[in-house]
């Protein structure tokens, strides 16, 4: 098979099966040209973009807000740093989720779906790592002023594992728990 140009991605080329395994299947199942898998990929993360991008957003609005209050400054130097850490993530996760759609003006009509779907999924994931963090440092923040250093620290832990386990690890179990069509276990 011949590699394809930038325009000539209506079958299934030699190198997008070695970037999507999935690709025979969703050509088989869903009767899908590589540039229509493609669309809907890219689709699909748009619409999580959208519901994950109000997080950081209003994160980023309340910390802002936070520092101009009377009572932070009455924070310690580790609850500043910690503030600015959490801010600085919250900026990140914001960035990061935005960047695709941004990515996706710049490169319109540039024939670059294969690459914007690989990069503006990365970005997404980082996003929601940065977000994560943000929610964390947060809580961190908020318990350490409140109730002090090792219930701030507690919270901190206890909430990465929930994030840790509800963002990535169920996604991990369930890839390496495979259903057949029927719905159990392969």
């Amino acid at each position: 098979m011949t590699k394809p140009g930038r325009d000539d991605l209506t079958t299934v080329p030699e190198r997008a099966t070695e970037q999507a395994p999935d690709t025979l299947w969703n050509q088989r199942v869903r009767a899908e040209t590589e540039m229509q898998r493609l669309d809907r990929n890219f689709v699909e993360l748009l619409q999580e973009v959208r519901v994950a991008q109000t997080g950081p957003q209003i994160l980023f609005a309340f910390l802002l807000t936070l520092a101009f209050t009377q009572r932070f400054e009455q924070v310690s130097s580790f609850q500043r740093a910690l503030y600015v850490a959490t801010l600085a993530l919250a900026a990140a996760s914001a960035s990061l989720l935005i960047a695709p759609v941004s990515a996706h003006r710049l490169l319109f009509r540039q024939h670059e779906k294969a690459r914007l779907v690989r990069i503006a999924n990365r970005l997404t994931i980082a996003g929601l790592l940065a977000l994560c963090l943000a929610i964390v440092g947060l809580l961190w923040f908020i318990i350490d002023v409140l109730f002090g250093h090792v219930a701030g620290m507690v919270t901190a832990i206890l909430s990465a594992v929930w994030f840790a386990a509800l963002w990535y690890g169920l996604s991990a179990w369930i890839s390496r728990h495979p259903q057949d069509d029927a719905g159990r276990r392969s």
